[in-house]
Order: C-alpha cells, then structure tokens, then sequence
C-alpha cells in the first residue's frame, strides 16, 4: 500500500480521463523512483498550465502566452496564421476534436469550438452554446462556408441541425462532414484518413 501522501496523488491523478487506481498507482511509483528533478519540473510545468495557455479570444482554442506581457486579444496559433482561409470556418464541439482534424491536414481555414453539445439529457439546451459570438464572427469575417463537424452522435446531430437553421440567415452555406466516422463515437480517436475524407466529402445543409 502506498504512504498517505503518495495515495493522495495518485487519486488526484486518477480523476485524469483513462487513467485508473492501478495506472495513477503505477504513475507515483515511477516518481517516487525517478530522480526529484522530475518530480519538481513536472509540478512546475502543472502550476504554469492556466497561466500560460489560455482560450484564445477568437475561436476558443488553446493559445500560448507570455504572462508578463499578454497581448490582446489573445489569439492562438491558428487564428493568428495569415495564410488561413478567412472564408472557411469548420466548428467542432470540442478543442479535442480540432486537435484531430489539423491532424488530418484536410482544413486549410479556421476554427469556431461551440465548448458543448445540445444535450437535453444533460440540461444543455439552444441557449447555452455561443451561438451570437458564432454570428457576429461570419458575418464580420465575410466566412462563404462553414463545416459542421460535430461527432456522429444524438447530440452532436441535434446540434448539426441546429447550426443548420440558426445560420441559414448568415448567407454562409453551412455543410456537414461526411459520414465514415463511426456513429456515436468522437472524432478526437478517428483516424487521419477517415477524418481527411469526411471533411473533402462534406455535404451542404448541416445535416
């Protein structure tokens, strides 16, 4: 068994998603027998994480930033990239789910993470996405296209069909992602190429 103190780290690291009693146990051990310079630029570099990544402003991404000299807006790498296509806007439920579709290297535009889910289930309704911020930014941007690309799941096609009709009136066209991503599943595990192929093969009409 553990001393008290090493249990009280291993189940602060087993509220890490994937991470079980065994794992968190296994994760202690391996610092208590590495050296302590580990151990101290790990909790150096945990202390640091929510001053030096932060939302970016624009899209919701995770964004870099010098904490003694913080610019505004605060912009994360993507949004910040001049050779983007400004007329292109793919919004994904989570930062997750942008993580795997630049993986795939099939969108050359910029992003829009919604943060949640239509989920009635979970109390999470029409009122609680961004749907003004997402508004104001097409039109301000003059976006021609935006890619729905919410996972294949009961919430993530409510809210497709959502983002469907509250954009309609934008002048955008609104297209979601092709199928080909397991039904019900996220895309954060989907593979480079099936994402690649779902975001070439989108159709129009967000659902």
């Amino acid at each position: 068994m553990l001393p008290r103190h090493a249990r009280v780290v291993a189940r602060l690291l087993e509220r890490l998603p994937g991470v079980g009693e065994r794992t968190a146990a296994r994760y202690v051990l391996h610092l208590l027998s590495s050296e302590p310079a580990l151990t101290t630029a790990l909790a150096r570099a945990l202390e640091e994480l929510h001053v030096r990544v932060r939302p970016c402003e624009r899209c919701g991404n995770l964004a870099e930033v010098d904490p003694e000299r913080v610019e505004s807006p605060i912009l994360c790498d993507i949004c910040a990239d001049p050779r983007r296509d400004g007329s292109l806007l793919c919004v994904v439920a989570r930062v997750q789910d942008l993580s795997a579709i630049e993986r795939s290297g099939a969108m050359r535009g910029r992003y829009f993470v919604l943060g949640k889910l239509v989920s009635p289930l979970e109390g999470v309704g029409p009122d609680d996405l961004p749907l003004e911020r997402l508004r104001a930014r097409i039109v301000e941007e003059g976006v021609r296209e935006v890619i729905v690309a919410t996972p294949p799941s009961v919430d993530g096609e409510a809210t497709a069909l959502l983002l469907a009709r509250e954009l309609a009136q934008t002048g955008a066209q609104v297209s979601r992602i092709a199928s080909g991503v397991p039904h019900g599943s996220d895309l954060e595990f989907a593979d480079q190429v099936t994402l690649g192929r779902a975001i070439a093969g989108r159709r129009t009409g967000g659902a």
